[in-house]
C-alpha cells in the first residue's frame, strides 16, 4: 500500500506503520515491524482490554466502586471519574460531570485488577492480553497508563483483536467502543476543548470532534488512542481497517497535520 510510504516524510528518525483488515490475512507494513518503540498512551488500549477481560471473568464489574467517592470502574475507563491527570486521590470534580483525561485513573484501574486477581498487574496483562495475542515483543516498563514498549507487529495484533475480538465477546467490545456518559465536554490532549468529548471504555471515539488526529475519511465510529511518543492505533469499524503507527518523534504540531493526511491516504487505498 503506497499510502504507508507517507511515514517516510514524518521527520522521525524511525517510523513503522501498518494496516490490518479482518479475516486473518497478514498485515501490510512499511518500515521495521520488529523495531521496539515506546507506545506512551497507546498503552491504555492494552490496559483497558485487560480490564474488560477481568470483567468477563467476573473478578471485576464495571459498576464496582473504584477511585474517588461515587466513581466506578466504568467512570475510570471513560475518563469521567473526576480525577485529574496525575493525582489518584483528590478529584477535580464529581464523577460523570466532565471528561478529564487521567493517567492516574488508569493506574487506579490496574490496582483494582491486581487486587481482584491477586497477581501484579504486569502479570495479569501478560496472561490476559499479551500472551493470548502472541504479543511477545511487548512488555510494560512503567505505568499501566503509558509504559508499554513493543514493535509494530504486536500493535497490529492488538488492532486485529479490536476488529475481530477473541479475548472478549463482540457484545463487550461493542459496549466498550460506544460512547460512555454521553454529552460530557472535555479537552482532547493536543487538540483542545471538545463538546462533546466522546470516549468509550478505554478508547477515544472520534465522533464529531474537530480538530482530530484521525482523517476526514474516518467514520465517526472510529476509535483508538494516540501517544505522546508519536504513536497511534485507530480502528474504523465502517471501513473494517485498523492502522497503527510507531515513531521516535515526540507528538507535536507535525503530528496534528501529518496523521490525518496519512489516515486519509490509508482509507483511500483500502476502499
Amino acid at each position: 500500500m503506497r499510502a504507508l510510504e507517507l511515514a517516510d516524510a514524518l521527520g522521525a528518525a524511525h517510523a513503522s506503520v501498518g494496516v490490518v483488515a479482518p479475516g486473518g490475512g497478514p498485515p501490510v507494513t512499511h518500515g521495521d515491524a520488529l523495531r521496539v518503540y515506546a507506545w506512551a498512551s497507546v498503552t491504555k488500549l492494552c490496559t483497558a482490554l485487560a480490564v474488560l477481560v477481568a470483567v468477563e471473568e467476573g473478578s471485576v464489574r464495571l459498576d464496582d466502586a473504584a477511585g474517588p467517592p461515587g466513581s466506578t470502574v466504568r467512570h475510570l475507563l471513560a475518563h469521567a471519574s473526576g480525577l485529574g491527570p496525575s493525582d489518584p486521590v483528590r478529584p477535580l470534580c464529581g464523577p460523570g460531570e466532565r471528561r478529564i483525561y487521567s493517567n492516574a485513573g488508569f493506574e487506579v484501574l490496574a490496582s483494582v485488577v491486581s487486587r481482584s486477581s491477586d497477581v501484579p498487574f504486569e502479570e495479569y496483562l501478560d496472561a490476559a492480553v499479551l500472551g493470548p495475542l502472541a504479543m511477545s515483543g511487548t512488555h510494560l516498563e512503567g505505568s499501566p497508563a503509558a509504559g508499554a514498549v513493543g514493535p509494530l507487529e504486536d500493535l497490529l495484533a492488538l488492532g486485529r483483536e479490536l476488529l475481530e475480538p477473541r479475548l472478549v465477546s463482540a457484545e463487550t467490545l461493542r459496549a466498550a467502543t460506544s460512547v460512555a456518559f454521553p454529552g460530557l465536554a472535555g479537552v482532547l490532549p493536543g487538540f483542545g476543548r471538545q463538546e462533546p468529548c466522546d470516549w468509550g471504555l478505554g478508547v477515544e471515539i472520534r465522533g464529531r470532534k474537530s480538530p482530530h488526529w484521525t482523517g476526514a475519511r474516518n467514520s465517526p465510529e472510529t476509535f483508538g488512542h494516540f501517544g505522546q511518543s508519536g504513536t497511534f492505533l485507530w480502528v474504523d469499524p465502517g471501513a473494517r481497517v485498523a492502522c497503527a503507527l510507531l515513531t521516535d518523534r515526540p507528538f507535536g504540531p507535525w503530528a496534528a497535520e501529518a496523521w490525518p493526511r496519512l489516515s486519509d491516504a490509508v482509507l483511500a487505498g483500502a476502499s
